[in-house]
């Protein structure tokens, strides 16, 4: 999450939507930039809504604008997968996947999966009992979010390319394509009214 005060601007960080990159380009212009731990960082609309915008409102008596990333539904899945193959020596309750991309799904459409209770859905990040945050970009057009920030911000953007995941399979067959689409019917439609 990257607070511009002046701006009264706030990046909410969506999970597997380029936050690494966006805070690496803006850290430095950001007047609170809250990268760890990661329940912090990818504060959600919810957690925004109870807890920091009253606290800028009572500083400042304004509303801040909230920005954020969506990325497509089966990619931004495809994209936790890569990214639960990796070890992480320094979380120890990150261990790498040994399950291929298929059973992957099948575990994280579950009822009551461990899988979908840690990962969630964009919808639930970015939405909350009827609200939602200001101006969600598409991660796959992200040229119009940097726009948007260079406008905002003053600034020219560029930003790194970092937290890229290793490469593997990640196909379906149309049946699974369909029931995890099923599945992600929520996060679709969001996407597409993007």
């Amino acid at each position: 999450m990257l607070i511009f005060w002046e701006k009264r601007l706030v990046f909410l960080a969506t999970p597997k939507a380029g936050s690494t990159a966006v805070e690496a380009a803006l850290e430095s212009l950001s007047n609170v930039a809250v990268q760890r731990p990661a329940e912090l960082k990818h504060t959600n609309l919810a957690s925004y809504r109870r807890h920091i915008e009253p606290w800028l409102h009572d500083v400042t008596g304004e509303r801040f604008t909230t920005v954020s990333l969506m990325r497509q539904p089966l990619d931004w899945l495809r994209s936790w997968y890569r990214f639960r193959l990796r070890d992480d020596h320094d979380d120890p309750d990150h261990t790498a996947l040994t399950l291929s991309f298929r059973d992957f799904v099948e575990a994280y459409s579950a009822p009551e999966s461990d899988h979908f209770r840690t990962i969630g859905t964009q919808c639930d990040f970015l939405t909350h009992q009827g609200d939602k945050i200001d101006r969600i970009f598409r991660y796959e057009e992200i040229d119009d979010f940097t726009q948007f920030l260079e406008d905002r911000l003053d600034c020219a953007i560029t930003l790194p390319r970092v937290n890229v995941p290793p490469a593997v399979d990640v196909t379906l067959d149309s049946g699974e394509e369909a029931a995890l689409r099923d599945f992600l019917a929520r996060d679709i439609a969001l996407y597409a009214s993007l």
